[in-house]
């Protein structure tokens, strides 16, 4: 049995010197030292040998594994460095090709950048489902039972929606603001957080609206909570976004889940405030609606409206990027076309 051992051990160390590939390494690690391989097999053999020369043989063949073994990772190592050795054919002056690289869209980079400026001012970041029921996308909101944003002319409902209670109702989310009722539900006032998201809506698609869009939405509830201390919030927020300062104004608008209630715009950036398609020529673009939360809706949330109040901004991400960029049509953001998204890695 020495003799076979010491056999083996010469032909491992002349197949492992005249390997050229790691695959044909592994190939002779296999041979040697595998479950059939040549050095298992004399390791079946002991139990046939006489008693006193087992612990002997025993030894000598588990030194010789090792011996393989120390062969094998060394002329891994080996072809590993050969393989990263420069051919003498190669040009190292020759300019290389940039593999493919990727970014984030930039809605969600806007989307980012405005977590990170709420979260610097002490807001929580929420998310739910893109599907909601009528219950929190309409009813827990003040909507009238025959308004139009119920009816399937705006609204994606999903089959069964005609039976059942309201909270059987299914519908793909037509705004992020019955999840904050939902947040309000499950967490203890006061609030401050953040809320962005997809939202659709059953309309005609043009330079300024789609049927998918992004929303994100704000809602500080507090006992004690000023209207200005909004308004002061929405220019910080857009200041910190934008990099300047950026002009805002509000006008009055009525939206059921806020009372007072404002639409929000901001000076068009596309056009510098001059006039454009985007602005519709006024030099202003609606942005976001706002206002104090309506009574009904802090009582869907299991609150006292005499005692706490608040302000809600749900601000349009996708016309902000429109903004921040200068691009004109929205549709381009969601094209999926690279060629314009290449733009903004």
């Amino acid at each position: 049995m020495k003799e076979k051992l010491t056999q083996l051990l010469q032909e491992g160390k002349d197949r492992i010197d005249a390997v050229r590939s790691e695959a044909e390494l592994q190939e002779v690690k296999a041979l040697l030292l595998g479950k059939q391989g040549s050095l298992t097999g004399l390791l079946k053999e002991l139990p046939k040998l006489d008693a006193a020369l087992r612990p002997e043989m025993g030894k000598a063949v588990n030194q010789a594994k090792a011996q393989l073994t120390a062969l094998l990772d060394q002329r891994r190592e080996e072809l590993k460095l050969k393989a990263s050795e420069v051919s003498p054919d190669f040009d190292i002056s020759v300019p290389g090709i940039l593999p493919p690289s990727g970014g984030l869209h930039p809605i969600t980079q806007m989307c980012y950048d405005l977590n990170d400026a709420f979260r610097s001012m002490g807001f929580e970041i929420f998310e739910e489902s893109d599907i909601t029921s009528e219950l929190y996308g309409f009813d827990n909101l003040n909507f009238p039972p025959n308004h139009p944003a119920r009816e399937s002319m705006d609204t994606y409902w999903l089959e069964g929606h005609d039976k059942g209670e309201c909270w059987d109702k299914l519908c793909l989310r037509p705004h992020l603001t019955g999840g904050s009722v939902r947040y309000m539900q499950t967490h203890k006032p006061p609030y401050r957080f953040v809320y962005p998201g997809r939202v659709y809506r059953n309309e005609t698609t043009d330079a300024r609206h789609e049927r998918a869009f992004f929303q994100y939405e704000a809602l500080i509830v507090d006992k004690d909570f000023t209207f200005a201390s909004g308004k002061v919030m929405i220019k910080s927020i857009l200041s910190k976004v934008f990099g300047r300062d950026v002009p805002v104004r509000m006008r009055a608008g009525f939206f059921p889940f806020v009372e007072p209630g404002f639409e929000i715009d901001m000076g068009c950036l596309v056009c510098g405030g001059k006039g454009c398609s985007v602005c519709k020529h006024v030099g202003w673009i609606e942005i976001m609606p706002g206002g104090t939360p309506h009574p009904n809706v802090l009582r869907a949330a299991g609150l006292d409206p005499d005692e706490y109040t608040g302000f809600y901004v749900n601000i349009g991400l996708d016309r902000l990027v429109m903004m921040r960029y200068g691009v004109d049509d929205v549709r381009l953001f969601h094209s999926a076309d690279l060629r314009f998204l290449r733009q903004f890695h």
